[in-house]
């Protein structure tokens, strides 16, 4: 269950980034991979394992979307936008569910079953 946290945590809020602290400005940098110790090796894959659930789970026109993403983050949220939309779009549509069931009523010409389908 620890794992499955630690990956939707990366998805949603982005891989872990080795730094280093610096004496000067500015302060701290990211590592070169040379650079990684063997627990920020582990962090890091757990950015590529991440993505590779979310690669497999989708199909080859999906793959389209994420192909140039770099993370597994970048990746939700491209998914997001294809499949969700924008916030202006989920309003939108909200909106216009939200009218359309205000003036949803039976038809003169309809039976209780067609109105209920």
């Amino acid at each position: 269950m620890a794992k499955d946290f630690e990956l939707w945590d990366i998805i949603y809020n982005g891989p872990y980034v080795p730094t280093k602290v610096l004496d000067e400005l500015p302060f701290s940098m990211a590592k070169t991979s040379k650079e990684y110790t063997e627990a920020d090796k582990k962090a890091v894959e757990k950015n590529f394992r991440a993505k590779k659930i979310l690669v497999c789970g989708i199909g080859p026109e999906e793959y389209n979307r994420i192909s140039t993403c770099d993370t597994a983050k970048e990746i939700w949220e491209a998914l997001q936008k294809a499949h969700e939309g924008t916030i202006q779009v989920k309003q939108s549509k909200i909106d216009m569910l939200t009218t359309e069931y205000e003036l949803f009523k039976m038809r003169d010409d309809e039976s209780i079953q067609d109105m209920h389908t």
